[in-house]
């Protein structure tokens, strides 16, 4: 328990960093969808696109994951504290799906293979702050 709160803190940053890469690459997916005809943009789009999800949002991702799996290694208890961190985990689990569904798209805009709209990605940008929402609201409120 020496380390818990310097692992707390590192799970937060973490998920500050990973949430960013979930907020911003969606709306990259909207200008990617709506300047098909602009190669020249699509080109750098691809490139951002790419280094988001590589460089920051899979490490990112992972830091997150390890320091939460790290917290309740060490604290078990907190599963006997209500069913908030029950929730918590399920909002989460659904938050990883999302992350690796952008993942799919990303490779489906870098093949020029995507059917979607700007519009299906305007909506599927507003995923990730609904759950961070919820999560957020097992942290802090407890209501189970």
């Amino acid at each position: 328990m020496e380390y818990y709160l310097w692992i707390k803190w590192f799970h937060v940053i973490s998920m500050v960093a990973w949430f960013a890469v979930l907020f911003y690459m969606p709306r990259l997916f909207v200008y990617h969808m709506e300047n098909v005809e602009n190669a020249d943009f699509i080109k750098v789009l691809k490139v951002m696109e790419r280094k988001i999800y590589y460089a920051i949002g899979v490490p990112a991702f992972w830091a997150t994951l390890l320091s939460g799996v790290a917290m309740i290694a060490l604290n078990p208890g907190l599963f006997q504290s209500g069913g908030w961190l029950h929730a918590k985990l399920l909002f989460a689990a659904i938050l990883i799906g999302y992350f690796f569904s952008m993942g799919h798209y990303r490779k489906k805009l870098l093949n020029d293979s995507c059917t979607k709209s700007g519009k299906f990605f305007r909506y599927y940008n507003e995923a990730p702050t609904i759950l961070l929402l919820l999560i957020v609201a097992m942290v802090i409120v407890k209501p189970f």
